[in-house]
């Protein structure tokens, strides 16, 4: 074997360093309206790719978007009305909350139960946390003042979602801000709420 097939061997071997973002490749949500429900068709699909349980994402989303739903084989459907951005925020968030290690940035982690506590485990550079505790987002009147639709508000920009734009948040919200990056501080106009998660536009 010559130095240039061994080399590409040990290359082969070792495993990839940075780019989590790039790695991690989740299907869009396929979303579909079905009356007062709204469906999620490829929900094991997408749990596959993140390399956890089905039933814990279903979970999880439902808290997000702060309804219920039902988990039927690989689908699920939802109380309300959600379009296909909605669905996309909510699995940013699960992906930034159960899925990314915050110190090398890679999706490499697993889950585990540590004395009761939940804890996200990198497997790439060995960093653990334990997972943040969200509390229902059923939206009542004590819960909204954090954000309401129309306001104006200054943000930082602390992370980056699936499809490029810039996430920031305030108090129980998940805020998404197409164009902003990562670092900036920027003055965003709330357009609408959907459980946690609020989108908005630049000043």
């Amino acid at each position: 074997m010559d130095y240039d097939a061994r080399l590409d061997r040990a290359l082969d071997a070792v495993p990839e360093i940075g780019g989590g973002e790039t790695r991690l490749r989740v299907p869009d949500p396929e979303v579909h309206p079905d009356g007062a429900f709204t469906r999620l068709t490829n929900l094991s699909a997408i749990a596959e790719a993140l390399a956890r349980d089905l039933e814990h994402v279903h979970s999880a989303l439902q808290r997000t978007l702060g309804t219920n739903g039902q988990l039927r084989e690989d689908q699920a459907r939802y109380n309300g009305e959600f379009d296909e951005d909605d669905l996309s925020a909510a699995i940013d968030g699960y992906v930034e909350e159960y899925v990314t290690c915050s110190e090398c940035g890679l999706p490499d982690t697993r889950l585990t139960t540590e004395n009761g506590t939940q804890m996200l485990r990198c497997e790439a550079c060995g960093a653990f946390r334990p997972v943040r505790k969200r509390s229902s987002s059923t939206t009542s009147q004590s819960q909204r003042p954090d954000i309401e639709e129309g306001r104006t508000y200054e943000v930082e920009i602390v992370g980056t979602g699936r499809k490029g734009d810039g996430v920031a948040e305030r108090g129980k919200f998940t805020i998404f801000v197409p164009g902003a990056q990562e670092g900036q501080t920027v003055q965003v106009v709330i357009e609408s709420v959907s459980g946690s998660l609020a989108f908005a536009q630049r000043v």
